[in-house]
Parts: C-alpha cells; sequence; structure tokens
C-alpha cells in the first residue's frame, strides 16, 4: 500500500466505500504511532456515512478513532462567523411573512400553493444561494425583458427576500458552511492557519457549492485528501472534456469535474476493483451524456462479453405495483433463507409499504433508515384529522374518524378505549340512517338521552366539543400562528383526555411518536411569532410540514438481513444482494418539481445550477448502487393511472443491450429478463388460491313460504326487474347503509322536490289563486325547504336557479289541473288485499286528483325523464297498480273511483306535464299479472332470480355483491334452489 499523499482520491463503484476507505487510512498510518489515527479529522458527506465508517473502524479492532464530523455541520460552531445559528423554522416563517404581504397584492401568484409550501421553496432557494455563494446582487444579473409579468413581479419580490434573507451575520447553516469554507480556502492558499493534523473528506460528490470548495481546499493542504465515492475511472477524456466544460448536469459523473479541473484526475485510494468491472463499462457507456448513439456505435463493440457482465443482474418487470412489491418481498424472504444480506434500495414511500406489507405474511421486518413518518404515526394522523377541523363544515366522516381514533378518549376512565370505539359505532349507525349531514352539539346530545348513562356521559362530552368545532368552521380568516396552535393543542388534548379524564394519562404525547409529536407543537408556539398571520389550510399545512420532517425510528425488531434505504445511501450498501425499485420516470428519478421564482434561464444567468442536477445526483446513486455482485431491477408497467415510462437509466442500459448482438447484449438482456419472470410467476403463483375455488352459480333462492305478506308498489317493479334485491330487501330484511359523507346528489333532489310540491299543495290553492301569488308562494316554499333539508349552500343556490327556472310552466299547469279537480291524496298510504292470497298491496301517492266528473286522476312527480309508454306496459307498473287500486277503494280519501289517466309531471327539465297510456283493460292485465306474480312467490314456484330483467346492461344495484355478480352474467341461467328449510 502506498505512503500517505495528499490530494484527490477516489473507489469506483462496485466497493464497499467504508470499508475500503478504512482499509486504505489504517494502512497508510500502519507505521505510525496509535495515537498518531486520533489526530486525524475525517469530515463525511452524511450522518450514514458516519455511522458506516464506524462500523467499518469497529470491524477493525480496538484502535484508537480518528475525529469523525459530518460536512454540513461545518462551520456551525464557529461564533465568530455571525453568532448562534437561527432556528431554521423562524427562518422559514420570516420568509412566509414577507410571501404573505407579497400575495395580498397579487393572490395570482400562489398559483394554489400554500404559504408555508411558498415558504419552503423560498428558504431552498435562499440555502441554495448561500451555498453557491451567490449574493443579493447576483439577481440583477437576470433579464426579464423576454419574460411574463408573472417572472418579472417574482424576481422583484426575490430582490426584497434575498436583501433580507441574505445580509447580514451567517445566521444560517449553509451561509456558516460557505463562510468557513471560503476561510480555509482563502487562509489555507496563503499558508495561513494551515492544520497541524491531516484532514481527510470522504463520501461527497461536491454537489453543493460550499462543499465542493471545502473539498478543493483540503486537496491543497500538504496533509489533506478527498476520498471520492463512485467515481469512474475507465471514462474517456472527451467525456471529462464535455463534462468539465459545464455539460451534461445530468450525467452521473458530472459532479466530479468541477474538482477534476482543479485537482486534476483522482488517485486510487485502495487496490480494490469493481465487483463487475465489465458491468461497470457497460453501465459507464449506456449512461454518457446526450447524443450517445454515435458513442454507442463506435465504442459498444469493444466492450466485454455482456453475458458475463449480466449474470448478477435480474430484471422485474411487473404489470402493477402491487405485484412488483409482491415479486420484491419474494425475493428478500428468499436471500433470507440463503442467509444473505439484502438491501432493497426505494424512492417510492408508498412501494416501500407495500413490500412491508408483503413480508408481515412471513413475519419479516426490514430496517428501514427513513423509518416512519411522524405524519403517519398516530398521534401524527390525530393531530392533522383535528386541524383539519378549523375553517370546515364538519361532516360525519370527519367525525367518526375523530371518534374512532385510537388516541380520541383515551386519558378517561368513566369512558374506556374499548367502550368509546363502541359508542362511536353505534353513533355511526344512527348517523348514516338520519343525519345529519353535518352534526352538532344538539344533534349529539338528542341521540346520547335514548341510551344509558355511559352513552349520555360520552354524548354530552362529544356534544360539548362540537360546540367548539362549529364556532370554529367559520373560522377561515387569517390569523395569528400562536392563537391558531393553542386552539388546536387545546382541541386535540380535550379529544385525547376523554369525559373526566387527562391528558397525561392519554396517548397524544405518549411513546416516541407523542413526545416528536410534542416537540413540534412546542417549537411551532416558540416561534409562532415570527410568521404571518394564516387561515386555516395554511396552519394544517405548516403542521404536516414540520411533522413530515420527522420520523418514529424506535421499532428494534427488525431482521438482521433485511434493509431498506433511500437512493442518496447507495453508497453505504456493503455486501450481498441489492434491489433497486421504481425504476420509472417520476419514481427514480423522481419528477422535479417546478420552482415557482426562477425560470431556468433565470437561474442560468443567475449563477444557480439547473434543476438536471438533481437528476445527475440520482443517476450517480443508481451507478453506484448496480454496480453491486448481485443486483435485481425492478418496475411496474403502469400505475393507478396510466402506462408507466421505464427510468431513462434502464431505457438506455436495454437500448444498448438490444443494439449488441455481437457481445450477447440481446442474450443476456433475455436472461436478466427470464430470472425477472421467474420471480413473477412465483408471485402470481402466490396469490392465486391453492384450490380452484367454483365461480358462485346466479343465485335464485326460494324461502319458505310465505315469504313476504306486504309490498310497496314501488317494489313490484323491482321485483320484475331484480327480484333477489327484493328477496334481500324484505326476506333477509339487509339494507345498504348510507354513505359516510352524504351528497347531494339525484336522490336528495327528488326527495326535496317532492317535499316542495307537497307543501304547496297542503296550502290548498284553488284555481283562481293570482298566478303571481302561487309563483310567490311556490318560490317561498322551495326557499325554506331547501334550507332545511339541503345543507349544502352552492347546491341550494343551484337548485332554487333551476327551480326559478321552471316556476312559471309549473304554476300554469297547476292552475290548469286545479281547474280540471281537487287534490284528495296527497302523500297518504293507501292498502288492497289481493283476492284469494294473504298479501296486501301498499302505496304512497304523489298525487291523486278527484276531477269534476268524480273520476279520479294519478299523479307521480319526476325529478329525471319519466317512463315511457312501452316501460309502463313491461315493468314499471307503479302509477297502473295505484289506479287499479284507487278503482278497487284503497284509498280512504277517494273510496272506489273510476280513473280518468295517470300523468307524470316533471320537476326538472321543463317542467312538463306527461300524458301516459291508461285504459282499463291495461288496468286489469297489469292487476291480474300482478296476482299471478305474487302467487308464484308465496307458494315458492318461483325463484328470486338476481338480475333477471334489468333495465340496461349496466345496471348496478344494492346487492349485487351479495349476489356476487361477476362471477355469473346474466347470460348464466339460475337454478332455484331451497333456502332456510329445517332439516
Amino acid at each position: 500500500m502506498a505512503e500517505w499523499q495528499p490530494g484527490l482520491f477516489a473507489l469506483p463503484p462496485g466497493v464497499d466505500f467504508a470499508a475500503e476507505f478504512v482499509r486504505g487510512l489504517v494502512a497508510r498510518m500502519a507505521d505510525q504511532p496509535p495515537e498518531a489515527m486520533a489526530r486525524i479529522t475525517i469530515h463525511a458527506n452524511s450522518a450514514r456515512t458516519l455511522a458506516a465508517l464506524s462500523a467499518a473502524f469497529d470491524r477493525h479492532g480496538p484502535m484508537l478513532l480518528p475525529t469523525l464530523r459530518a460536512i454540513p455541520d461545518l462551520g456551525a460552531g464557529t461564533a465568530a462567523l455571525g453568532g448562534p445559528l437561527a432556528p431554521p423554522l423562524a427562518r422559514r416563517l420570516q420568509l412566509a411573512r414577507l410571501i404573505d404581504r407579497l400575495l395580498q397584492t397579487r393572490p395570482d401568484l400562489a398559483a394554489g400553493h400554500s404559504v408555508p409550501a411558498l415558504a419552503q421553496s423560498l428558504t431552498d432557494l435562499m440555502t441554495e444561494m448561500q451555498s453557491e455563494g451567490r449574493p443579493p446582487e447576483a439577481l440583477d444579473a437576470i433579464d426579464t425583458g423576454d419574460h411574463a409579468r408573472h417572472w418579472q413581479t417574482a424576481l422583484e419580490f426575490l430582490r426584497i427576500a434575498a436583501g433580507f434573507h441574505l445580509t447580514g451575520p451567517a445566521i444560517d447553516r449553509a451561509a456558516r458552511q460557505r463562510a468557513a469554507a471560503e476561510a480555509a480556502m482563502a487562509d489555507w492558499a496563503a499558508g495561513r492557519n494551515l492544520p497541524g493534523d491531516p484532514v481527510i473528506v470522504v463520501g461527497s460528490t461536491g454537489s453543493h457549492g460550499a462543499t465542493r470548495l471545502f473539498m478543493q481546499a483540503v486537496t491543497g493542504l500538504p496533509n489533506g485528501a478527498v476520498v471520492l465515492p463512485g467515481f469512474d475511472g475507465g471514462q474517456p477524456e472527451a467525456v471529462w472534456a464535455g463534462l468539465e466544460g459545464g455539460g451534461g448536469d445530468d450525467h452521473p459523473q458530472a459532479r466530479f469535474a468541477p474538482l477534476i479541473r482543479a485537482a486534476g484526475h483522482p488517485r486510487p485510494w485502495t487496490d480494490a476493483t469493481p465487483a463487475v468491472p465489465a458491468r461497470n463499462a457497460l453501465v459507464s457507456l449506456a449512461l454518457r451524456p446526450a447524443p450517445v448513439t454515435d458513442q454507442w456505435i463506435a465504442e459498444g463493440p469493444g466492450l466485454p462479453d455482456l453475458t458475463g457482465a449480466c449474470a448478477g443482474l435480474t430484471l422485474i418487470e411487473a404489470d402493477q405495483p402491487g405485484l412488483e412489491a409482491e415479486a420484491i418481498a419474494l425475493v428478500m424472504r428468499a436471500a433470507v433463507e440463503e442467509a444473505q444480506p439484502v438491501t432493497l434500495i426505494a424512492a417510492d414511500s408508498a412501494l416501500i409499504r407495500r413490500v412491508n406489507a408483503a413480508l408481515d405474511r412471513w413475519q419479516l421486518r426490514a430496517d428501514d433508515s427513513a423509518g416512519r413518518s411522524l405524519s403517519l404515526t398516530a398521534q401524527g394522523l390525530f393531530l392533522r384529522h383535528v386541524a383539519a377541523l378549523f375553517g370546515e363544515a364538519l361532516t360525519i366522516d370527519r367525525l367518526l374518524i375523530l371518534l374512532k381514533h385510537r388516541v380520541t378518549c383515551s386519558g378517561s376512565q368513566a369512558v374506556g378505549a374499548n367502550e368509546a370505539r363502541r359508542q362511536a359505532r353505534d353513533l355511526e349507525l344512527r348517523l348514516r340512517a338520519r343525519g345529519p349531514s353535518f352534526p352538532d352539539g344538539r344533534t349529539l346530545r338528542d341521540w346520547g338521552s335514548t341510551g344509558d348513562a355511559t352513552r349520555k356521559c360520552w354524548a354530552d362530552w362529544i356534544a360539548a366539543i362540537l360546540d367548539r368545532v362549529k364556532d370554529f368552521e367559520a373560522d377561515r380568516a387569517p390569523r395569528p400562528i400562536a392563537g391558531r396552535l393553542a386552539d388546536l393543542r387545546a382541541l386535540a388534548e380535550d379529544l385525547a383526555r376523554g369525559p373526566s379524564g387527562e391528558v397525561a394519562a392519554s396517548e397524544i404525547w405518549s411513546g416516541t411518536p407523542g413526545k416528536l409529536a410534542l416537540a413540534v407543537m412546542d417549537h411551532l408556539a416558540a416561534h409562532a411569532g415570527e410568521g404571518p398571520d394564516l387561515r386555516p389550510g395554511d396552519m394544517a399545512a405548516l403542521l404536516i410540514s414540520e411533522m413530515q420532517a420527522l420520523a418514529d425510528r424506535s421499532e428494534r425488531d427488525h431482521h438482521p438481513l433485511l434493509k431498506i434505504r433511500g437512493p442518496r445511501e447507495a453508497r453505504t450498501v456493503a455486501d450481498g444482494l441489492v434491489i433497486l425499485s421504481g425504476l420509472n420516470e417520476g419514481g427514480w428519478p423522481q419528477a422535479l418539481s417546478p420552482d415557482p421564482w426562477l425560470s431556468r434561464q433565470m437561474r442560468l444567468q443567475a449563477g444557480l445550477t439547473l434543476p438536471e442536477r438533481q437528476i445527475g445526483l440520482a443517476a450517480h446513486d443508481f451507478q453506484q448502487a448496480i454496480a453491486a455482485p448481485r443486483v435485481v431491477l425492478t418496475r411496474a408497467r403502469r400505475n393507478a393511472e396510466a402506462e408507466t415510462v421505464p427510468s431513462r437509466w434502464l431505457n438506455r442500459l436495454t437500448n444498448l443491450l438490444s443494439g449488441l448482438p455481437d457481445r450477447n447484449g440481446p442474450q443476456a438482456l433475455g436472461a436478466m429478463q427470464a430470472r425477472g419472470g421467474e420471480w413473477l410467476r412465483m408471485a402470481a403463483a402466490l396469490a392465486r388460491p391453492v384450490a380452484a375455488l367454483p365461480a358462485a352459480p346466479r343465485p335464485s333462492p326460494v324461502p319458505p313460504a310465505p315469504p313476504f305478506d306486504e309490498l310497496p308498489v314501488t317494489d313490484i317493479s323491482l321485483l320484475i326487474r331484480d327480484p333477489y334485491a327484493v328477496y334481500a330487501k324484505r326476506v333477509l330484511r339487509l339494507r345498504p347503509l348510507n354513505p359516510l359523507r352524504p351528497e347531494p346528489d339525484a336522490a336528495l333532489r327528488g326527495q326535496t322536490l317532492h317535499r316542495i310540491v307537497e307543501r304547496l299543495l297542503l296550502s290548498r290553492p284553488g284555481p283562481d289563486t293570482p298566478a303571481a301569488d302561487l309563483r310567490d308562494s311556490f318560490l317561498h316554499i322551495t326557499r325554506a325547504v331547501l334550507e332545511a333539508d339541503v345543507p349544502w349552500p352552492s347546491t341550494r343556490a343551484f337548485w332554487l336557479a333551476r327551480i326559478e327556472a321552471i316556476a312559471d310552466r309549473i304554476v300554469a299547469d297547476e292552475l290548469a289541473r286545479l281547474a280540471e279537480g281537487r287534490p284528495q291524496v296527497v302523500e297518504r298510504r293507501g292498502i288492497v288485499a289481493l283476492d284469494g292470497l294473504d298479501f296486501r298491496l301498499t302505496a304512497r301517492p304523489d298525487r291523486i286528483d278527484l276531477l269534476g266528473d268524480g273520476r279520479a286522476m294519478i299523479y307521480d312527480y319526476k325529478s329525471g325523464n319519466p317512463p315511457t309508454d312501452a316501460q309502463i306496459a313491461s315493468f314499471d307498473k307503479q302509477l297502473i297498480l295505484e289506479a287499479a287500486m284507487a278503482r278497487r277503494g284503497g284509498f280512504d280519501a277517494l273510496g272506489p273511483v273510476d280513473v280518468a289517466g295517470i300523468r307524470y309531471i316533471q320537476l326538472g327539465g321543463e317542467g312538463a306535464t306527461h300524458d301516459r297510456h291508461h285504459d282499463l283493460q291495461l288496468e286489469t292485465d297489469s292487476w291480474d299479472g300482478l296476482r299471478r306474480l305474487i302467487a308464484a312467490y308465496l307458494t315458492g314456484t318461483a325463484g328470486f332470480t338476481a338480475k333477471r330483467a334489468p333495465l340496461t346492461t349496466g345496471h348496478a344495484g344494492d346487492y349485487d355483491h351479495l349476489a356476487r355478480f361477476g362471477e355469473w352474467s346474466r347470460a348464466t341461467p339460475a337454478q332455484p334452489e331451497r333456502v332456510g328449510q329445517d332439516g
């Protein structure tokens, strides 16, 4: 091993960076006394690299260790550079205050972003300017003459923000790091303040300006060294020349170009060689800066045989993310069975959750370096739900989410956690069945008064909280952060406390997640005065952003062989199998976030880096990870929305392989895909039942006779079209639950319109009522009913406008109807028994008028299109059967009466009245047909066949899942089956 030499060094992709660095350092210090090692200072790029270095030193046995420091901490403790560091949150809130003032005059600049989100992006920009050493005056170099007014306004604001944030003492970490690097460069170049002991920088690519400057300063020291990770030493000089010229920002080696320009090409730190040199050469050629086709043609034939280079590669291309996760989990499980370490590198948190869920099948848990985001813990989710209560109407689903949360009521002895969940379940059934859509304290008190003492205690406690929440619903104006935070915390603690409970006994601040959540709340409170007044949504966004910055890493029951790491940690992957997952554009590399402050051209003029720098950093991570001995590459061909595009690096690799038949490229690619196909087949087999399950037959149950003794007339058409639905509804007595969040749908609109007309008729207008007075009364009733029954203001306004548009037509037709006769039956129940059968038909007609000639006219109100004559003749028998009931004296207010006709009054569209064909023969045939139909079901000679004659092929019923529709089709014959029989 060579003696100690200063300068620039490197290690290639595919070696254990931490282990090789330590091996090289120990070899260089072999002839030195033990205390010499302790005098060395090592600056590493991240805490993860520091941990890997510590572990590597430990493997070398007992020794005095060097001083290990993180490069981001450079200059942080140097008070002479500007005093104590300012809290990042305080600085971000100060920028938020500036942004808030800007948006008060130019709200269009927000473009859908919250103030905290804009403040974060502006903070990132200010941090970049500090790291790159760009003063506020750098913005003066930007020419906005050809830019849109938006960019001109943004630049004017940026000059103000930069003047505020970038001037004065260096109180930000990035500014302190830059100042320390500049001081070191100036002093060491002049021979001042030279460190007497060795200084080494390891693991950094120099992607940030301050870091790169410090690395350049260290390379100039007589006892300084910089060791680069993942350096591609085989790259031609022409490529380096292009990178040193500032091109190819998305190239994996582009970050090294400025260092090479300043200090020359690095020397090898050790004699370590990559695990698969041929693969490194292949990847290096595949990732060349564009255009690459001519380089592939020229240099591709010079590559070694690619079968060996790709022997350790496996390519898994799943049809969808779920299958990708299942295949990854199988690979990881197989590695555990072989006692081999495996590391999953993933940028997609959703994919990580899927993989963890799949591993849980075998009680395996991986060591995830990212931990679990505080915002996804029980306490984090609870605080997010509470924050969402402000400025928004409380809906049933949001209330139940809180009431069923494990933190809610966790501090109460009066009502335990299990009892609280039971009460929440009972309340859910009540609210689903009867509403209201926006529950309040009065709703809870009324419900609590119907139960026992425990229910009353719990309901009164929730009611008191809802009274406070009701006050917060209208709280939409900006308010100081401190006040909003105090309200949020008080409400959260009261919910956690429970009836007569204690906050200290609850789960809200307990455990590691609780302590982290409390720290976030205290930290926000400490710096709340620095920020602007916020609206509820912005306050929630601020809280979430702070929680997302923290993670719970307290779980320790993970398997020692299973690791999950982020892409930036690829350089510290030591050994074993490596899985590179989510290799799609937008996944890895991740999509670039648009900069709301500077366009691409403006960034260049200001001397800042282009967004492609992030692509280059991700490419370097990929180049290092794929150099491991055994690598599995995975992607999904489509996501939930559309087809996906393979990652640009995977695309280049497969294209290059496909274009090198002389080097066995297509065969190597085919073998990679074949190995991946085996994992996909195993994943598919894992999801496939061991035994084939026969499809469910088309149900046609025959219950014990008689299945019912009464049906409403509205169920007759359902009995004709879908008898199984009547069986489930009337025999099994199953009713679908109303949705957790009621919506102003067509059903509610129809019910509302019926109530409007019913109240109008009950006001007893006459044929001589002035049209203007009747119209005013109609619209007055409409407004009252909408106000009482439709709690959505926008929907009320829309429906009122539609009714007003047809009010004249409705009133004119109503006066004409009143001139013909008087309403005798309005929403009143009638009943008729079928001769010879133990069965009664009931009806609640919308309206039956008694005409001047003593006959009856049957009316029905429709918010949509009324049925046609053909539909009435086939199955829509409601009005025909109501006419038959009236003829048989089924309605007390009428007695037996002859029927003049049936009509539909359309309360939508143009408000027209539609006459439909009616005669005695049709009425008689329909009544006789009803009797035969009911007799068949009462005697058990007919089964309740599912979807016997649906109106449309796309008809979806409430009981399709119960009938297991989909396992059978309408072409499947039904076989009646007796059910519910004894013995």
